[in-house]
C-alpha cells in the first residue's frame, strides 16, 4: 500500500516536470521532419506520463475551482460551450449525408451514372458511385463521434434507471459525480489507449503497439515511414477509413472533457443546492409553444 502511494505521489510530481519540459522543448515531439520526434509523439500519446500530466492539470483546475467557485462555473460554461459548438457544427453532417444519399440514388437510378463529379468553386471530386455510397458511413460517424458530448449537454441520451429518478437532488448529484469520474473517465482512457495505437498502426510502418517501450520506438525511427491506409472494402469503394480512427480519438477526447464538465457541474449543484440546477445550461429549444416536444428530438 505504501509503495503504491509512493509511486502515485512520484508520478504526480513528475507530471508537472514533464508538462513544463514538453512545452519548453516542443521540437522533441512536434518536429515530425525528425523521425525520432514522430516516434516520441506516438509513444507519449498514450503513455503513463501523459496521463499524469493531464491529471495534474485537472488537479490544479479543480483546486482553483474549490477556492474560487466562479472559476469552476467558468470552466463548466467553457467546456459545455465547446461541446455545444462542436456538436451543433457536426450535426450538419446529417444533412450532408441525406443530400449525398439522395444524389447517389437519383443519379444512379435515373441517369445510370457510374461516376459522380462534384466541383464546387472549380475544385473537382470525381469518384465512382460506390465510393460516394460507402462514404455515407463517414458522415454517420461524424455525427456519432462529434455530437456525443453535445447530446449529453442537451440531455438527449436515453436513460433507463430503477433507483435514480426518485432520489433527491443532492443524492442525484452524488450519483452523477460517481458516474462521471469512475465510469466515464476510466472507460474513455481505456478506449483511448486502444484507439491511439489502432490509428498509428494504419499511418506508419513498422507497426507500433502499446507494449513498445520508448527506446524500442526510437530504434524503429531509423526505418519508419508514412503508410496511410487508403484501402477500401471494395476496389472502387471509400478509401479514407483512417478518418474513422481519427474520429474515434475525437470521440474519446470529447467524452473526457464532458465528463469533467459534468463532474464540476454536479459538484457545484450539490454544494449550492437545488436552486442552482441547470444554472448557465445552454440547451437548444424548438421555440415558443413547442415545450411538449422538448427533450424528444
Amino acid at each position: 500500500m505504501l509503495d503504491a502511494l509512493s509511486w502515485l505521489a512520484t508520478q504526480i510530481g513528475l507530471g508537472f516536470y514533464h508538462f513544463f519540459y514538453a512545452i519548453s522543448h516542443p521540437g522533441l515531439w512536434l518536429d515530425w521532419s525528425n523521425k525520432e520526434s514522430l516516434m516520441r509523439f506516438v509513444y507519449y500519446g498514450a503513455s503513463v506520463e501523459l496521463f499524469f500530466v493531464l491529471f495534474d492539470i485537472f488537479l490544479v483546475i479543480t483546486i482553483a475551482g474549490l477556492i474560487w467557485r466562479r472559476f469552476m462555473w467558468g470552466c463548466v460554461r467553457v467546456l459545455e460551450g465547446f461541446a455545444n459548438a462542436v456538436g451543433r457544427t457536426a450535426a450538419w453532417a446529417g444533412l450532408i449525408m441525406v443530400a449525398q444519399q439522395t444524389l447517389v440514388v437519383f443519379l444512379q437510378s435515373i441517369f445510370r451514372l457510374g461516376e459522380i463529379t462534384v466541383a464546387p468553386l472549380g475544385l473537382g471530386l470525381s469518384y465512382s458511385v460506390g465510393w460516394w455510397s460507402e462514404g455515407l458511413k463517414f458522415w454517420n460517424a461524424v455525427v456519432i463521434a462529434l455530437c456525443v458530448s453535445y447530446t449529453l449537454v442537451q440531455g438527449g441520451h436515453v436513460r433507463v434507471d430503477l433507483i435514480y429518478a426518485p432520489l433527491k437532488h443532492r443524492a442525484k448529484r452524488l450519483v452523477d459525480m460517481f458516474g462521471a469520474l469512475l465510469l466515464m473517465v476510466p472507460a474513455s482512457i481505456l478506449t483511448w489507449m486502444y484507439a491511439w495505437y489502432f490509428l498509428w498502426r494504419h499511418l506508419i510502418t513498422p507497426k507500433v503497439s502499446a507494449s513498445d517501450q520508448l527506446d524500442l520506438m526510437l530504434r524503429k525511427s531509423s526505418i519508419v515511414k508514412w503508410n496511410v491506409e487508403t484501402i477500401g472494402f471494395s476496389p472502387d469503394g471509400f478509401n479514407g477509413y483512417f478518418l474513422f480512427k481519427i474520429l474515434m480519438l475525437c470521440f474519446v477526447a470529447l467524452v473526457v472533457l464532458q465528463a469533467i464538465a459534468f463532474f464540476y457541474r454536479c459538484f457545484l449543484e450539490y454544494v449550492e443546492g437545488e436552486a442552482s440546477a441547470g444554472k448557465y445550461l445552454d440547451r437548444d429549444t424548438l421555440g415558443e409553444g413547442e415545450e411538449a416536444y422538448e427533450g424528444t428530438h
